[in-house]
This record gives structure tokens, C-alpha cells and sequence, in this order.
């Protein structure tokens, strides 16, 4: 399953041009930006931005409103799917089983 989940960017990586630290479900990840920002001043504009991110990639941005809709889904998604579920806890197992 392909699938895309939002997060919050919380800061540019200042080693990395091109990637942000970004807050996914409470696990912190670097993820490149480059597709989302075409020139410097979107770049700098990011932080508290919301994005869809798939495999280590931003595919595209996201209002407040449309990013928490999606994590409910997904959560929601993760109740029954045990593939969504690990995905959502960033790898970790679920304790209950």
C-alpha cells in the first residue's frame, strides 16, 4: 500500500538544503522539500506549514484543516489495518499484541 501522511514542518535543517525537521504523528523526521518550494523565500516559509509526506518526500501542502481530517482517517484506518497502524506509531509495534 502507497500511502501519504501529513505533518507539521517545524524547522529547515540547516545541514541538509532542501529537507526540513518535520513533526509526524509525534515522531520527528527529516523530509526533503524540494517538490513544495519552488525558490528560497517558500523555503523559509515552511515552518508551521503543513505537508503530505510519502517516503521521506514531500509531495504537497496541506491547510490545517484538510492535514488533521486526513490524520483522523488514518487513525481510524489504523484501528483495522495493522500496516497503517505501525505506520502512524513510526514503526513501533503495537504494544497490544
Amino acid at each position: 500500500m502507497c500511502i501519504g501522511i501529513p505533518g507539521q514542518v517545524i524547522a529547515l535543517a540547516n545541514d541538509s538544503p532542501g529537507n526540513a525537521w518535520v513533526d509526524v504523528c509525534g515522531v520527528k523526521r527529516q523530509v526533503n522539500v524540494r517538490l513544495v518550494c519552488a525558490d528560497a523565500a517558500a523555503m523559509a516559509a515552511l515552518p508551521g506549514q503543513w505537508i503530505l509526506v510519502h517516503v521521506g518526500f514531500a509531495m504537497s501542502l496541506l491547510d490545517e484543516h484538510e492535514a488533521r481530517e486526513t490524520l483522523a482517517a488514518l487513525q481510524a484506518m489504523g484501528e483495522v489495518e495493522p500496516d497503517v497502524g505501525y505506520f502512524l506509531r513510526g514503526g513501533e509495534a503495537d504494544a497490544v499484541r
